[in-house]
């Protein structure tokens, strides 16, 4: 995907670079990236004058895009909801990750990659700050330890190359910022901890699918993913949001983001 450094600059509002850690800048990078993946899916925005985009109102940069100004309301989602709900009628278009379980998939890793790799930036949605984190803590009650682990730490190993595998630190962030990015302590811990520990290559092959998952012309769909899913992803019988699980208010929030109570 070809990134405009400019119309990408502007999209941060004035006087925000200079404020922003090389981390806030990467993260909205990242993110950025995915939206204009999904953009043309999806739900019309409301027109605004280029004067309102640099001065008016802005949503919280760490805000998923569930919360964003939309037209009309979602559609109602069905009483026991279900992963596959929640990609057609709250994740979709979802080019991004299944870009990246696609490339899993073809390239013959293992269904538990497949699995991660499809789950591993959908909380997106709803909130972009330490995402892997959050990511993991949605997932974690009804995926096998492993999967839930390796989307938890891909978002540190992002910033760090592995070269028995082929990672290189992403050339685009020194591209659209000038510097090489310094990670804040918790982000060095996190990779240090993660590099040491016996699933490290689970998280690893996140972030290596992941640099493969911008492709604006690729034609993705869920249904490829649909046995998998069944075999890797604890549906709950109540429905997910429902099921009194750690992680229900999440699924909740994702289903019913205009809820004002």
């Amino acid at each position: 995907m070809e990134v405009d450094r400019r119309v990408f600059l502007a999209t941060l509002g004035v006087g925000a670079l200079e404020v922003m850690t090389p981390e806030d800048k990467a993260e909205a990078l990242e993110h950025y990236m995915m939206d204009e993946l999904d953009e043309p899916a999806a739900p019309a925005k409301p027109e605004v004058s280029d004067s309102q985009k640099q001065d008016g109102p802005r949503a919280p940069r760490g805000t998923g895009r569930l919360f964003m100004p939309r037209e009309g309301l979602y559609e109602p989602m069905p009483d026991k909801p279900t992963l596959v709900d929640f990609y057609n009628l709250r994740f979709a278009p979802a080019r991004h990750v299944l870009q990246s379980a696609s490339h899993a998939l073809k390239t013959d890793q293992p269904e538990k990659t497949v699995m991660a790799c499809l789950l591993h930036d959908v909380v997106l949605n709803m909130i972009k700050v330490d995402h892997g984190w959050w990511g993991a803590q949605l997932v974690e009650p009804y995926v096998a330890e492993r999967v839930s682990w390796g989307i938890r730490y891909h978002a540190p190993l992002r910033f760090y190359p592995d070269e028995s595998v082929g990672y290189e630190y992403p050339e685009m962030y020194n591209r659209m910022f000038g510097e090489d990015y310094v990670p804040p302590d918790y982000i060095e811990q996190a990779y240090k901890y993660a590099r040491a520990h016996s699933w490290y290559m689970d998280a690893r092959l996140i972030t290596l699918n992941d640099k493969y998952a911008f492709d604006p012309d690729a034609e993705v769909s869920i249904e490829p993913f649909i046995d998998i899913i069944g075999r890797n992803f604890k549906q709950p019988k109540e429905g997910l949001g429902y099921d009194n699980s750690p992680s229900a208010h999440m699924w909740r929030t994702i289903a019913n983001p205009d809820r004002p109570l």
